[in-house]
């Protein structure tokens, strides 16, 4: 048999991390925002050589994390991406359990249901179940926001405060008119969250758009996750009375069935 030539892997580190895997995972972070992307536009992003993001490209593409459109040239996510990304959502025991809780709070709301949890200073939407009447008011809004302008974030961060002091040491950017952008408005918000027991977000994400949010607690009383409702904020606005309780429920129940 011939001889096998050795795959070589450039194994220089930066804080424990090899150098050549976490470029290519910023790679894939830079189609957070954008369909498709150019070698040109991505070695401008990453601040490396155009060759070295050629070669990051030809590898994703053989494994199917990035597809080379044929008719413009340009890269987008590949289907490989997709695929993992339902296995590890299958696998996901918080998902698994909370989707019967969020359906119901759907059929009970007509609003849009979310499943959020906390990553880094950020919430990541798991689950969205988008509202009954078709109209995909989220549609727009990303799996990520940052904690301070999501409801979500304000009733994880109000019962977790490494998450709050997270969110306070990135700082608080402006996404849209009403976004929180001091502690002190942080702080409020956070206090206001746990003598309520939900959290509310108004404009603070998108103009127009209102969420109610409760945590889901483990037995120690922190955050794991929050459950939250959204949709046109006048809409929203005057069904908190009515609908708080739903969100509270359901999230009471979710983590009696993870936690207790």
């Amino acid at each position: 048999m011939p001889e096998r030539t050795p795959v070589t892997l450039d194994r220089t580190t930066v804080n424990g991390c090899v150098k050549s895997v976490s470029t290519a995972f910023e790679l894939l972070d830079c189609f957070r925002g954008a369909h498709e992307l150019g070698v040109s536009d991505l070695a401008r992003r990453l601040g490396v050589a155009k060759s070295t993001v050629h070669r990051l490209l030809t590898t994703l593409c053989i494994r199917g994390l990035v597809e080379k459109n044929a008719e413009t040239g340009l890269y987008q996510l590949g289907l490989h991406l997709l695929e993992l990304g339902q296995l590890a959502a299958s696998r996901f025991q918080l998902s698994q359990s909370a989707l019967p809780l969020l359906e119901d709070v759907r059929q009970r709301t007509g609003c849009t249901v979310h499943l959020a949890v906390p990553e880094g200073a950020d919430v990541l939407y798991v689950e969205r179940l988008h509202s009954l009447n078709g109209v995909r008011l989220f549609a727009n809004v990303g799996r990520r926001l940052p904690a301070h302008c999501a409801s979500s974030g304000k009733a994880i961060a109000a019962f977790d405060p490494a998450f709050a002091e997270l969110r306070l040491a990135a700082g608080f950017p402006a996404v849209a008119p009403s976004t929180i952008r001091t502690p002190a408005a942080w702080d409020r918000a956070l206090d206001e969250t746990r003598r309520r027991g939900v959290a509310l977000s108004r404009d603070e994400a998108t103009v127009g758009l209102m969420s109610l949010a409760a945590p889901v607690r483990d037995r120690a009383g922190r955050a794991r996750a929050a459950i939250s409702i959204g949709g046109p904020a006048r809409d929203v606005a005057h069904r908190i009375e009515r609908s708080a309780p739903l969100v509270i429920l359901a999230a009471n129940k979710l983590a009696r069935h993870l936690y207790l």
